[in-house]
């Protein structure tokens, strides 16, 4: 479960927003108030707040928001004992407070309202409000057994870590199989492997490296793996076929084939791998 939380002047307009039929709102939480509307709801809070003129940001706002699989499965009780719990974790107890819950969205989530002023006139420290919301989100969500915010990025790095294994996989199957023997072969070796691999040009026509694509996600080569930036990808070929050396205004212009175009690489890039498809053939006793 996600917590959100901040400090807000606009009370009327929020609960508004809170408070809208069109998203379906249901009210599951409601502390000292008795207006049935965001206009009387506002005096009601205002009140309270008269006591207290130095607080300008005098409402606290806050958005509860479960998985999608908790929110289905959370009834109007669940989310009012949420709710409540949150308060509680929030030390927020004995103030005026409203909730809201919205299901027009797959992601069913919470608004939840509460005078910054107490009955004493004392305004509420909200010194890391937006950290301390998440944090008491998590225990909340560890208390009524729902999924955390930990455990949500725990499941989506291991799918991570997945997803760029086997692109990797699918990247040592295109170089041992297919020996792609330039950069556009490279780029076909790994379509067949249902791989999309995009060339990535800046303005100078240069190429920079390569992303791929794959199951939805689309991950720069560092990012998959470190054998596959552009230079190790270049080392990796079996030949550099397509290359072609001209010069313009005195410098030598390096450049190949790929996707139907002519791009530049640089000349340091071009060395390397030139050195190591050599180095390559000599180990092997081929001579070139």
């Amino acid at each position: 479960m996600i917590g959100k939380g901040k400090s807000i002047a606009h009370t009327r307009a929020s609960m508004e927003y809170g408070w809208n039929q069109e998203k379906e709102a249901e009210v599951v939480l409601r502390e000292f108030l008795h207006g049935e509307s965001p206009v009387e709801i506002t005096k009601e809070f205002e009140m309270v707040q008269e006591q207290n003129e130095h607080c300008r940001k005098n409402t606290l706002s806050f958005v509860l928001s479960p998985t999608v699989e908790d929110g289905k499965a959370l009834g109007k009780k669940e989310m009012e004992a949420l709710t409540r719990e949150f308060i509680k974790q929030m030390q927020l107890g004995e103030r005026q407070a409203i909730a809201f819950v919205h299901r027009n969205r797959e992601h069913t989530h919470i608004h939840l309202y509460v005078n910054r002023i107490d009955f004493r006139g004392t305004a509420y420290n909200d010194s890391f409000i937006g950290k301390r919301s998440q944090q008491a989100a998590e225990r909340v969500a560890e208390r009524m057994q729902l999924t955390t915010v930990k455990q949500v990025q725990f499941e989506k790095e291991f799918h991570m870590r997945e997803i760029r294994a086997e692109i990797k996989r699918r990247h040592d199957m295109a170089i041992k199989q297919l020996k792609p023997k330039s950069f556009e072969d490279y780029v076909k070796a790994m379509a067949a492997n249902k791989v999309e691999v995009i060339p990535c040009i800046n303005k100078q026509n240069k190429l920079q490296g390569f992303r791929f694509e794959f199951g939805g996600h689309n991950l720069k080569g560092s990012a998959v793996h470190r054998q596959m930036s552009l230079g190790n990808i270049g080392r990796q070929l079996s030949g550099m076929e397509g290359m072609a050396i001209t010069k313009q205004n005195g410098q030598k212009r390096i450049s190949v084939k790929l996707a139907g175009k002519v791009v530049d690489i640089t000349p340091n890039l071009a060395m390397k791998v030139a050195k190591f498809i050599i180095k390559r053939a000599i180990d092997k006793g081929i001579g070139y």
